[in-house]
Order: structure tokens, then sequence, then C-alpha cells
């Protein structure tokens, strides 16, 4: 593997690699920084990754080296001397490329995003696609591939992977050979494979009184951590990284603009998630309550967090607080995430405008809002025809006949009357 290195007579850097199975040693003028080394890095890992793509060109990194030249010929002779079949394979294999992709790409993603993709990378497609250079990729294996994953056990015990999982491994599958496809002018297997249908997830979130129980019954120091959750409608990530500096107590509004996950804190999920969330009076006065019994309140410090000063951890108040709770009560068990459910049917039933409901909730359109909770509330959306009924009962102030025998009849008949009463 390529490293970079210092001399400690001349403190100038070099980059120290094998090749061709030959120790190559280019020397730089570049003085031995932080800066420096981690740009010499960044070379070092490209020229890895090519040589085991055999794609390095010597003489392109170092011109004026005096190795240069006499590597042409060695890679001349190296590849005279492959085998038929060695010198058949024109295209990488799918984990020398991967391995390219991953680095390329990494840096662009959030934390839990990284590392699902890192454990699909591993766990499934490397397993199945290793051995294979990227041309022999095709849409059949893809299809058989696929057909596995559906039989593949999940981590929950006695259940198999989810069709959205599945989906996402083959999306990230898709997402690798769209580069090949770029690259080396292999065609994507994945480009005209459809989706799996997900099922729909039914939401279950909780009624007023179920939520006084769960408040009322909660320990001291988790009472205004549920009425937030349950007011808000924060995502378990943004909860957990709400810092004071982003409670405005003046204009009683939380400000997310950060998410915990994995252990940092960063971006919010989209752009829309930035957001401001306005505060009930209800809340106000548990977070200032909060605010005031906090051993910690300075502005960096979490608003909820560990006796040591750190963000609360999501497992441990899930097993340890979150459903020992619902037990306790007797509730169904449901996860946090359910308390977003909950804010939002609340803002619904109460008559909020739908675009604002949005807003509070960080998404850019009302299109999840109607599609997810409008049920709930269907006289409020509008949904169930009673808008119809009210503009009826409106404009016709008169009721209509809801029964005539006909434009000749004078008199209704009388539904009583037997055919044979009236001979």
């Amino acid at each position: 593997m390529a490293s970079v290195r210092a001399k400690p007579e001349s403190g100038k850097l070099y980059i120290d690699f094998q090749y061709l199975g030959t120790r190559c040693r280019e020397q730089t003028l570049l003085d031995d920084t932080i800066r420096n080394r981690k740009r010499l890095q960044q070379i070092a890992e490209k020229i890895d990754a090519e040589i085991k793509l055999g794609t390095f060109d010597y003489a392109l990194y170092f011109p004026n080296s005096k190795k240069a030249a006499s590597f042409t010929n060695l890679e001349r002779q190296h590849l005279r001397s492959q085998s038929a079949s060695t010198i058949k394979k024109t295209f990488p294999l799918f984990e020398e490329f991967a391995a390219v992709w991953w680095r390329e790409n990494e840096f662009r993603w959030r934390n839990g995003t990284k590392a699902t993709n890192r454990t699909n990378l591993h766990k499934h497609l490397l397993p199945a696609f290793s051995d294979s250079t990227l041309d022999e990729i095709d849409r059949q294996s893809v299809i058989q591939f696929r057909t596995e994953l559906a039989s593949t056990q999940s981590r929950k015990k006695g259940t198999l992977l989810h069709p959205k999982t599945i989906n996402h491994i083959t999306a990230l599958l898709s997402n690798i050979m769209s580069e090949a496809e770029e690259r080396y002018s292999v065609p994507n297997p994945c480009k005209r494979i459809k989706k799996l249908p997900v099922p729909k997830t039914d939401i279950k979130p909780f009624t007023t009184h179920e939520v006084q129980q769960i408040i009322n019954a909660a320990r001291h120091d988790y009472k205004c951590y549920f009425a937030m959750r349950f007011f808000t409608g924060l995502r378990t990530g943004e909860i957990h990284g709400l810092r004071w500096k982003h409670v405005d107590f003046d204009h009683k509004l939380i400000l997310v603009r950060e998410t915990y996950s994995r252990g940092r804190t960063e971006y919010t999920k989209t752009d829309g998630s930035q957001r401001e969330v306005r505060m009930t009076d209800l809340l106000f006065d548990f977070v200032k309550k909060h605010f005031e019994e906090s051993i910690r309140n300075s502005p960096n410090n979490f608003v909820f967090q560990t006796t040591s000063g750190g963000p609360i951890d999501t497992k441990n108040v899930t097993e340890r607080v979150w459903y020992p709770l619902l037990e306790q009560l007797r509730l169904e068990r449901r996860r946090p995430y359910q308390t977003r459910h909950t804010a939002a049917t609340l803002w619904l039933a109460a008559g909020e405008s739908p675009e604002w409901i949005a807003r509070q909730m960080g998404h850019t359109t009302t299109e999840m809002l109607f599609k997810v909770y409008s049920r709930y509330v269907p006289n409020l959306t509008r949904q169930d025809g009673s808008a119809f009924d009210r503009l009826l009962a409106k404009e016709f102030s008169q009721p209509l006949p809801i029964d005539s025998s006909g434009p000749d009849t004078d008199k209704p008949s009388d539904p009583t009357q037997s055919s044979s009463s009236t001979e």
C-alpha cells in the first residue's frame, strides 16, 4: 500500500509504494506539514487504486523519474508474460471498482447512510459479485441475486429481508454500475429492473389521553423530553442533538439546525429539515422548567444529556425508559417514532393549516402529510364529502322530495297498502 514518508535529513516528503514487484520511492519538494501530507496521501491512494485496476501510468505521475522509462519496458514484459485468460480480462473486478467508487463517494453521505451502505456492500454485494468483472454482471445475475436476497434472514430473528431493504441494496448496486457504465461503457444491468412493491406501514399515533398518561407517568427527568417529542414532531436525531443555543425562549421557538446520529453531530436530514418549530404554551413551561433544573444549561450543551454531559443514547432511552413505560401503562408497544406521527395528527385534529404543519414537520410539500395522516381527520382535510353536504344544505334551504311516484300522481301511495286492496 502506498504511503507518505519524510526524509529525516531534508524534511521533504516522498511517496513509497510497490509496483510490479519493485519498491518505488519518489521524492517531492514538499515540506513535511499536515497539509502537504494530506495532499500526498490522496495521490498515494489514487496510485494504489489505479495499480489494482491495472490503469496506472508511471510516467504520467512521475515524468522526470529515472524509473519511468524502465517501467515502460517492464510493463510491456509484464503484459506479455500474462496468461491468455488474464489478458482477456479487460475490465476490473467488481470488488476493485467498488473500492474506488466507495472512496470517491463516502464523503457525500451522512453517518447513517454511510453505515447502511457499508453494511449492504460488505454483507450482500461483495459476497455475490466480488470475483466477477464488471462486464460479467448482467440482468439475469442481478435478478437472481435479488431473488436470493428475498429468502435471506434479516437481523430480526424469524423474519426475511424487507422489500424496502432489498430495494436499497439493489439501488446501491445500480449506483456502482452506473458509474462503471460511464467509465468502461459496460451496460448497467439494473436500469430496467423495477423496484419491489413495499407494503404500506400503518402508523399508530397515540390519543390525547394516552399522551397525557405517558407524560404524567414518566420519570421527572424525562417529562420534558416526552412532551417535546409529542408536541413538536422532532425526529429522534433532531431532539437528541438539540442544544440550548437553539432554543429561542423569547419567541417560543425550537431551531432545528443539527441532528445526532451514531455518535456524531451533523447536518439535518435535508435542507428542508432546517426549520423553526413553535412551542405551545404547555411545552414552553416544560422546557423553561427543564432549563432551570438542568445542571449544564450553557448554550453549547445538549438540552437532553447524560450525567457526563453527552447526548442521550437512542437505544438506551428506547429499551430502558420508553418500552418499560408503555408496559407499565399497559399501552401497545410502539416505536418512539410514533410520537412524531402523534404530533402531526394532533395538529391536524386541531385544525391547523396543512402548509404550516408540513413546515413544522420539516417537509417541503404537503404531499406526505395528506398521504400519511389525512385519514385521521377526514372532516378537516375535506376527504369525506362533508363539505359538499354543507354546501347542499346551505343552497337548498327547502328539502327536495326523497320519494315520488311520478309527475301525474298528486299524492304518494301508502306503502302499507297492498296491491290487492287498491283494486
